[in-house]
């Protein structure tokens, strides 16, 4: 293919004029037999300008990317396109040989073309690149080792996730390649130039990527291991250049020197955490891990310490390294071997290290000052906190306090000496980082009788007054201390009123963004652990409620909308004159944060507590039909921009909007919103019907006169559920689909007669193909049992009409004996309701009923099965009414702090014994339960915890299930038999004759029952009339036995 041709077609991508055309020119060639090793060669020379070479690669990368892997076609369609294996040999004869000359910008892309050529070719097809790399790794020039080590790099990441027996192609080219990556690492030990220390970071970094999740024993030998640790100490010990000594600490931080510390002590960290830690490792490697935690932790805490004196003497240290480095600290807290060597330091660390870092810093004063809602956003941030070093001292700074002897007393010290020095030595600085460090403690400190007795004292004395301070960030600090102590059993009334009053004024009346942020949270903590701060709040709750508002628009920080949260359903009544102000506040904010494109993952977080805030507004204001419909306006805006411009990750916030919006009543814009839903079903097809189906719900049983008067809204039910159902979806959808069939024909009973027989040929269409699981045969099933119940002569009409099509088997027999052989897969109370109920109707049909010669044997111990299991369902039930929480007293603990000797380990081993000797006396327990149970024995079990009393689609509920239906089953199946007995004496004795005696005596509780229910029922029924109030002297029991 003419390059030159190719360059400038190229060229015409980057002119808005020529883009399209030659867009078209790129897809009409691309197929052509040598397009793709021309257009890499294309990228490969220099003479073309970077640009162009840029968008050749790119082109190159969605090429391989899309056209690599040999697809199969689908029926009627030409085959997808691949690349050809003439162009795919081609391209990975070279493809190395461009990374290593290719600029760093257009390395990138390459590599990513490397990366699927390995994942589709990589051993089968394509073992050369092995020796490739080989190859370029034996070059003394650097460029050469570093687009090696590139492609090496790709090599690994491949086989990064596979488990240690799909490794074997990988540990078979590191037999090769691993000596050389250390030998290449050693030579370049005394070249501290940027070239070298680059490459030495490559190297780390593919040795980062092979060990991350398994470490290969059989490659790494304890020799080879040793020399590795020791290359890991040298670049952690090698002296940083002082280039630019004014230089940003942000920009120092990326540096080459630090960046190889950085992944140095990257896999330090994992090498301890994963395979050196003997609580944490698994059993192939627990010989490994004494082996590590003996030999290598002296020499590894030397070189930390190393890196903490540094931060000591304040030079500059890499967060990433400092926050690791103490991160492995926290590792050794727990073992008596690397304790020892520790302890005589830990205290320095705590003052020197710890405190400094959780003190105010400059850099925190500057992004203060110069961005507070920057400040505000790193603060809060979660993602933030894997990487900070602020985060890392608070982990080590609890796991020594907690786990070792004297730590919390000295550190206690410190912090008291620090907050009642008046001299000058310790000023606001130092405050704040004795507050954050006494606040960090905060639950270990509630455990300790003498540290939870002066509690009081302590926020009275030192952190009241922070909040009169002249300085921003030790009032926001005075409100943080107040959330962490806010669970704390205050013995004086006054004060916990004075902490309230302090918190609500700081939300009020402060100047500083960052302070309101934390009063409003600590104002959120008072509320949830003190119930005598409700009424405190009741006269302020209308102004604090406008703040925060005014607080959620200008930091779009989630967990103010949290507090809104809490506050709302606080004070419903307070808060109902301002619920549309509130709502509108709230959707005006979500629109701003979605518009903005900054920080997706932050925005989305927020975005969500938004919505869910809204959800709290809506479900506290329910009651109020008035305001309810005020709200929905602006509610229904908010979800029609959801869902009009596809934003897919709120879909689900924004269908518990309209759930919400119709669990009383719909309005006239909510059946709106139903076609709207039918269009997003077509468009997006099925993914989102499971979240849908709530509102769906909603739709047929909240108003199901409305939902009847427009066949549009039946129509677009049932072609919902056909299009499910025709598609053989893999997740629970198409049980979704069948319960909304279900929900229509007993929601609907006798009023959408013309729909059923598409209903029937749909369910029976979809029983006729694969059924993956008894769950969706049941619930198919089941739909054909809610016809069946609500009129059974139009479902035998419907299977004889469908018969003509099926001539060598009945339909009707096959419904009957699946359903039968079915029954013990009917779980919960509603479908075993409706199977008894199915089985009665079917009884009482008299001479009109279909033959059931085939079944009558089976009929009654189905139903004694279904008895069986609604007795179970219904004690659990009961159980679940009845059950009561118990507050547990805060007693002291000391069992977790560790002895100079002991290791974390001996003590999580003895509980480890405990709990496994629990779960084996109750897993012989479940076993001997599961062995002795079949269809045939109906003896009572002690432990049916392992079944469910409601199914998860019993949420969408129907007439039956509703609390004053007046449909009992005991009662139903009582009166069935008992008018059997009479009026068809010779099916009634073909039923009840097959039962042995132990039946039997199952079936008299079952009528003793019944008669105890209609008593029940009569009682009821005659109080709720006016008539008189009495007790039944046979209660109906919660409990009852079959064989009693």
């Amino acid at each position: 293919m003419d390059t030159r041709k190719l360059t400038e077609i190229l060229r015409g991508t980057l002119e808005p004029n020529q883009r399209k055309q030659s867009e078209e020119q790129l897809a009409e060639i691309h197929k052509i037999i040598g397009f793709g090793p021309s257009l890499l060669q294309l990228v490969m020379l220099n003479e073309v300008q970077l640009p162009v070479r840029l968008a050749g690669v790119v082109y190159l990368k969605n090429l391989i990317t899309s056209g690599w892997q040999e697809k199969d076609a689908d029926d009627d369609e030409p085959a997808p396109f691949t690349v050809h294996e003439q162009d795919r040999a081609m391209i990975r004869d070279i493809i190395v040989d461009a990374i290593i000359q290719a600029p760093e910008i257009l390395q990138i892309q390459l590599c990513s073309c490397l990366k699927t050529i390995i994942k589709h070719d990589f051993p089968t097809r394509w073992t050369q690149i092995v020796d490739k790399i080989h190859i370029y790794l034996q070059n003394p020039d650097p460029d050469s080792c570093m687009g090696a080590l590139l492609c090496l790099y790709q090599l690994i990441k491949n086989y990064e996730y596979h488990l240690a027996e799909k490794k074997v192609p990988l540990i078979e080219a590191m037999n090769l390649l691993f000596p050389m990556m250390y030998n290449l690492m050693e030579n370049l030990q005394a070249d501290f130039s940027e070239k070298s220390v680059l490459i030495q970071k490559q190297i780390l970094k593919c040795f980062y990527a092979l060990i991350k999740y398994i470490l290969p024993l059989e490659l790494i030998t304890k020799e080879m291991f040793t020399k590795w640790m020791e290359i890991l100490r040298s670049v952690m010990v090698q002296p940083i250049p002082e280039l630019f000594p004014q230089m940003d600490d942000d920009v120092r931080a990326e540096l080459p020197w630090w960046k190889s510390k950085k992944w140095a002590i990257h896999i330090l960290y994992r090498l301890f955490e994963r395979y050196g830690s003997p609580v944490n490792t698994r059993e192939e490697y627990s010989e490994f891990a004494e082996w590590y935690l003996t030999t290598f932790t002296g020499g590894i805490l030397e070189v930390l310490f190393r890196v903490l004196d540094l931060y000591r003497k304040k030079y500059f240290v890499s967060p990433r390294v400092l926050q690791q480095t103490i991160s492995y600290i926290d590792q050794c807290v727990g073992y008596s071997h690397s304790w020892k060597l520790l302890k005589p330091h830990m205290f320095a660390i705590i003052q020197d290290v710890l405190f400094p870092l959780m003190s105010h810093s400059e850099a925190d004063e500057e992004l203060w000052n110069s961005d507070p809602h920057e400040y505000i956003r790193i603060k809060f941030d979660i993602f933030e906190d894997f990487v900070s070093p602020v985060t890392a001292a608070q982990t080590l700074l609890i796991s020594c306090c907690k786990k070792r002897k004297d730590m919390l007393e000295r550190t206690m010290h410190l912090c008291m000496q620090v907050l009642r020095c008046q001299q000058a030595e310790y000023g606001p600085v130092q405050r704040d980082g004795a507050l954050h460090m006494v606040g960090t403690l905060n639950d270990i400190l509630m455990k300790k009788k003498f540290y939870k007795e002066e509690i009081d004292s302590l926020l009275s004395q030192y952190v009241f007054s922070e909040f009169n301070s002249n300085l921003g960030y030790m009032r926001a600090r005075a409100c943080w201390v107040v959330q962490c102590f806010a669970c704390v059993r205050f013995k004086s009334e006054p004060l916990l009123i004075e902490a309230v009053r302090l918190v609500i004024y700081a939300l009020l009346n402060d100047t500083e963004l960052p302070v309101k942020v934390e009063a409003a949270i600590a104002l959120q903590m008072l509320l949830t652990s003190q119930e005598k701060v409700h009424g405190y709040l009741e006269v302020q709750v209308t102004q604090v409620t406008t703040e925060l508002l005014k607080v959620i628009r200008e930091t779009e920080n989630d967990n103010i909308a949290n507090v809104l949260q809490k506050i709302v359903p606080m004070y419903t009544k307070q808060l109902m004159p301002m619920a549309f102000e509130i709502m509108d506040h709230l959707a005006t904010t979500f629109s701003k944060v979605i518009e903005t494109d900054s920080g997706a993952d932050e925005k989305a977080i927020t975005a969500m507590g938004l919505l869910n805030t809204m959800e709290t507004v809506l479900n506290v204001m329910s009651e109020n039909a008035e305001i309810t419909a005020q709200l929905e306006k602006t509610v229904l805006s908010v979800v029609g921009h959801i869902l009009q411009h596809n934003i897919i990750e709120y879909y689900e916030e924004a269908m518990t909007l309209l759930c919400d919006l119709s669990t009383k009543s719909i309005s006239e814009d909510m059946w709106k919103v139903l076609e709207l839903l039918y269009q997003l079903f077509e468009k997006e097809g099925f993914d989102y019907f499971a979240d849908m189906m709530p509102v769906l719900h909603n739709y047929i049983t909240v108003d199901t006169n409305a939902f009847l008067s427009n066949e549009n809204h039946i129509l677009a039910m049932f072609n919902m559920a056909k299009a499910v159902l025709n598609m053989e979806c893999l997740d629970d959808s198409e049980m979704i689909a069948a319960k909304l069939l279900e929900v229509m024909v007993l929601q609907c009973s006798g009023k959408i007669d013309n729909c059923i027989p598409s209903f029937v040929e749909l369910v029976l269409n979809r029983l006729t193909r694969k059924v993956r699981t008894s769950e969706l045969r049941t619930m198919l099933l089941q739909v054909l049992i809610a016809i069946l119940y609500c009129n059974p002569h139009l479902l035998f009409t419907i299977f004889d009409k469908l018969q003509e099509s099926v001539p060598n088997a009945s339909i009707t027999q096959h419904f009957m004996n699946q359903w039968i052989h079915d029954i013990d897969c009917f779980m919960g109370l509603h479908d075993r309701k409706l199977c008894l109920l199915g089985i009665c109707t079917l009884l009482e049909m008299g001479p009109q009923r279909p033959n059931l010669e085939e079944i009558v044997p089976m009929l009654l111990p189905s139903c004694l099965v279904l008895f069986d299991g609604l007795k179970r369902a219904y004690e659990i039930r009961a159980e679940g009414d009845d059950e009561s929480s118990s507050e547990e007293d805060d007693d002291e603990d000391d069992e977790e702090i560790l002895s100079s000797d002991e290791d974390e380990l001996e003590v999580m081993h003895s509980k480890h014994l405990e709990n496994l000797a629990r779960m084996s006396m109750k897993n012989s327990a479940i076993e001997e339960a599961h062995l002795n149970s079949n269809i045939e024995e109906y003896e009572d079990s002690d432990d049916d915890t392992y079944e469910p009393h409601e199914t998860a689609l019993e949420c969408y509920t129907t007439p039956l299930d509703e609390k004053d239906c007046t449909v009992d089953e005991f009662v139903k199946f009582r009166n069935t038999l008992t008018a059997l007995s009479t009026s068809e004496p010779a099916l009634y004795h073909a039923l009840t004759s097959v039962l042995d005696e132990q039946q039997q005596k199952q079936l008299k509780a079952v009528l003793l029952l019944a008669d105890q229910r209609k008593a029940q029922q009569d009682s009821k029924r005659i109080e709720q009339s006016g008539g008189y109030s009495f007790t039944v002297p046979a209660q109906v029991p919660t409990k009852f036995k079959f064989g009693s």
